[in-house]
């Protein structure tokens, strides 16, 4: 234990603390974080031999959230840790992607990233704190990665920037900007938002990256003092470049004739298809058919490059600032509550709406105090939307993409208090040809509002590219498709209303990204999305007025504090036989709000009526439809609500005098029965034979004014025929 080294940076008011050399020694590098109560454990692990066969870093990432971080046991029958929540899940993505770039480009070995958190105070949140644990335990490891990068979060609270905002300061904040950077520049971003402008997120990315420079710093003075040596590694492999003078020498026009046709995706690949079979066959003798194909990839990436940055050709001849060609459509689907679909050229996706009850809200048991979510998005990515058969799953990268679009639109939705519903929105992508997750943003906004939820303005997204070269020569890329994306520096993907940005992330693959160009690229993707949203509107312009008739009805009504108990019954007896009986959602919270979900309106105004009743204070000459539940021999008791019950005595009955309850009634037995005594201890006393004696007293009254009126007539007559007698 003599090797523990504990340092400590001040973030932003906060102590960092970082412990090494006391745990988890066997690990290439490991280190132990500390902001507050919160602790994570990260550590870093590699294979020292290059993985045979591959030219990409077999990297995997994972994040480990225990319950005994929170002082509680897993659920489930197993009580054991399961598959990592969707916040893990993307917590794992946030570290994957600045780290992935700065490996060496030869390096093959098979590498993990573990992040454990161990403590959590449920007020600092563990994103940022990951990200620079990963990047520490690297630096300080002999992995040969050199280049560590710092992380912090943004927030916006009373148009003030924070830094590495609580979770409690975030629900309130109109801003949660991610940002991964190294000393000089930035390598990712991540950000939700309440319609910020450009201006505000470019001030607030150049923050973040003030005190990232500052981590960095720090991670560097500890790699110096107790890192390890790195191992050395064989430079990228030149033995291609033989083969691709030999392609280039034979084959270098046909590539380029590819690159500049104005094809679509389908007839490229073909002829990409034929080209390298062609080369293939020529060069099979002499190389291996890997070592072609790595050769005519980057032979190509090489060639798109030069086109796009010297003749200012892209892949599909486009212009620069130019989306390719909209279309767009709603109510798709029948039977489904919503549906949208948002084509942008060979990208296309359909998105579904479900709406249910606030019962149906998502229960989140991660370390956010936010423990449920009545907004909910999917997305899904089939293997046939790139024309391919493969295996059905949702991976990190289809869990990533419906979170960004969940980001992107949840600002604009309506509260659960003007709108009583859960909302299940599903994105499935039916072709894919570039940024599928910004049509994603686009047709679940269409859907949105064909499902009739009340959204503030509509939402569209937009995705960025950006190709650099030599003496800072640049071009940004405005709806970047499939082949730009692969061969670019930048990913960078903008969505927002009118009004300004919801949603962003960003992903750098080169250094010395710049904020001029940043600047740029926010700007240009402004531009775009205001055409795609003026596009939308030509395709619905506001929410439907009117639900689906296959959606359920939401009703809201408030009872009285003191009868929420009454509501919901002993052990939850009431409202769980109100939900079986009228096959209803019923929902009510502590201030005596209950959210009514049904089939149909009648069902609705039965559930309301027998609510009503339920609160109704019992007074005398109330006339209820009265179940019998006991026969005793002094009478029945019967259930007038499902929380409350009279005796029907035995004299009350009937008119008649009866000797045996059970010759009348019967348990189950519907009875109409009047009130005629409530006594302060809160019994009630019935009556079948006050309404009886009614019935019978008006039935009486109506006999004798009968028989008066035919009294009446036969006078009235008497005495027109002595007239009719007299005038004769």
């Amino acid at each position: 234990m003599e090797n523990i080294k504990n340092y400590s940076l001040e973030i932003n008011g906060k102590n960092l603390e970082i412990e090494i050399g006391k745990v988890a020694n066997l690990a290439n590098g490991s280190c132990v974080l500390t902001i507050g109560e919160t602790v994570i454990l990260a550590t870093s692990s590699a294979s020292k031999q290059a993985k045979e066969g591959i030219d990409f870093l077999p990297l995997t990432v994972d994040v480990q959230e225990k319950a005994y971080a929170l002082g509680k046991l897993p659920g489930g029958f197993f009580k054991r840790e399961g598959r990592p929540t969707t916040d893990a899940t993307l917590v794992c993505r946030l570290i994957d992607r600045p780290l992935r770039p700065l490996f060496p480009k030869s390096y093959h070995n098979d590498t993990q990233i573990i992040i454990s958190v161990m403590s959590s105070d449920e007020e600092n949140p563990y994103d940022a704190l990951g990200i620079i644990g990963s990047s520490l335990s690297l630096s300080i490891s002999d992995i040969p990665y050199t280049d560590p990068v710092g992380a912090c979060v943004i927030g916006l609270i009373n148009d003030e920037l924070i830094v590495n905002p609580t979770y409690q300061e975030l629900e309130e904040s109109k801003l949660n900007l991610t940002v991964a950077g190294t000393e000089d520049a930035i390598m990712m971003v991540e950000s939700g938002s309440e319609f910020v402008s450009e201006s505000v997120l470019l001030e607030a990315l150049k923050l973040a990256q003030e005190v990232n420079g500052k981590i960095v710093k720090f991670i560097k003075e500890i790699t110096n003092e107790v890192g390890k040596q790195k191992w050395e590694i064989d430079e990228e492999n030149d033995s291609l470049d033989e083969l691709k003078e030999k392609i280039n020498n034979s084959y270098l026009e046909d590539i380029k004739n590819i690159v500049k046709s104005k094809d679509n995706k389908t007839e490229k690949q073909d002829k990409y298809h034929e080209l390298r079979e062609t080369i293939a066959n020529e060069f099979a003798e002499e190389f291996e058919a890997q070592d072609i194909s790595i050769s005519l990839d980057s032979i190509e990436k090489k060639e798109i490059r030069n086109a796009l940055l010297n003749e200012e050709i892209r892949p599909d001849g486009r212009e620069f600032d130019e989306i390719r060609d909209l279309s767009s459509e709603v109510r798709y689907l029948p039977r489904v509550h919503g549906s949208g679909i948002f084509t942008r050229g060979e990208t296309q996706i359909l998105n579904a709406v479900t709406l249910a009850p606030l019962a149906d809200a998502q229960k989140l048991d991660g370390f956010n105090p936010i423990k449920e979510k009545h907004f909910i998005h999917h997305y899904n990515f089939p293997p046939f939307s790139v024309g391919e058969p493969g295996r059905m799953m949702t991976g990190r990268r289809e869990v990533g993409h419906g979170a960004l679009a969940e980001r992107a639109i949840s600002p604009v939705l309506p509260s659960v208090e003007d709108f009583p519903y859960t909302i299940r929105s599903v994105s499935e992508a039916l072709s894919s040809n570039g940024s599928t997750s910004m049509a994603s943003v686009c047709s679940a906004s269409l859907a949105l509002m064909d499902a009739g939820v009340p959204i503030s303005s509509p939402v569209a997204g937009i995705a960025m590219g950006l190709i650099t070269g030599d003496n800072d020569k640049y071009v940004v890329l405005t709806d970047i498709q499939g082949a730009e994306d692969h061969i670019g520096d930048m990913d960078f993907k903008v969505a927002g209303t009118k009004e300004g940005v919801t949603a962003l992330q960003m992903d750098i693959k080169v250094k010395g990204i710049t904020f001029e160009i940043m600047e740029v690229a926010l700007e240009k993707a402004k531009n775009a999305r205001m055409e795609i949203l003026d596009h939308m509107n030509s395709t619905i312009s506001e929410a439907s007025k009117e639900l689906s008739k296959y959606a359920p009805k939401m009703t809201t009504i408030n009872v009285p504090q003191d009868k929420i108990g009454a509501v919901i019954g002993s052990g939850g007896s009431v409202i769980k036989g109100l939900q079986q009986e009228f096959d209803a959602s019923i929902n009510i919270d502590e201030d005596g709000k209950v959210m009514i979900g049904t089939n149909n309106s009648e069902t609705s105004d039965k559930v309301v009526n027998a609510i009503k009743s339920i609160i109704k204070d019992v007074e005398v000459g109330d006339i209820y439809d009265a179940k019998v539940v006991k026969i005793m021999n002094f009478g029945a008791f019967a259930e007038i609500t499902p929380s409350k019950q009279g005796l029907i005595h035995i004299s009350e009955i009937s008119t008649e005098r009866v000797e045996d309850v059970e010759s009348v009634l019967k348990s189950g037995d519907i009875a109409k029965v009047k009130v005629i005594k409530v006594y302060k201890q809160g019994r009630i006393d019935l009556s079948i034979k006050a309404l009886l004696s009614e019935k019978s007293n008006i039935s009486n009254d109506k006999n004798d004014k009968s028989e008066t009126e035919d009294d009446e007539a036969r006078s009235a007559k008497r005495k027109g025929s002595r007239k009719q007698v007299g005038g004769n």
